[in-house]
C-alpha cells in the first residue's frame, strides 16, 4: 500500500488510533521486557556475588575448626603418653 503524502501515512485509512496505538504498547512492553531483563540479571549477579562470598567464610571456618581440633587431638596424644607419676612439667 503506497500513501500519497505523509498525512495520508499517518491517517493510515483511517485506522491510524489502532496501528499506532499497537505500534506504541509494542514499544512500551520491548522497553518493559528490556529493563525487567536487566534488572533481574544484576539481582541474579548480586546474590551469586553474596553466594562466593558466603561458601568463602565457610571455608575458612571450616579450616580454622580442622586446625583447632589438630591441635586438641595432639595436645590429647601428649598428655595420654605422660607416665602417670611424673614430676615433669610440660611447656
Amino acid at each position: 500500500m503506497q500513501f500519497d503524502s505523509i498525512s495520508a501515512f499517518f491517517h493510515m485509512g483511517g485506522y491510524a488510533f489502532f496501528v499506532w496505538l499497537s505500534y506504541g504498547v509494542s514499544a512500551f512492553l520491548l522497553a518493559a521486557l528490556i529493563y525487567s531483563s536487566l534488572s533481574n540479571h544484576k539481582k541474579v549477579k548480586q546474590k551469586i556475588a553474596l553466594r562466593l562470598q558466603r561458601e568463602k567464610k565457610l571455608r575458612k571456618a571450616a579450616q580454622q575448626n580442622s586446625a583447632q581440633a589438630e591441635q586438641t587431638d595432639s595436645n590429647i596424644a601428649v598428655l595420654k603418653n605422660l607416665p602417670k607419676n611424673s614430676n615433669k612439667v610440660v611447656s
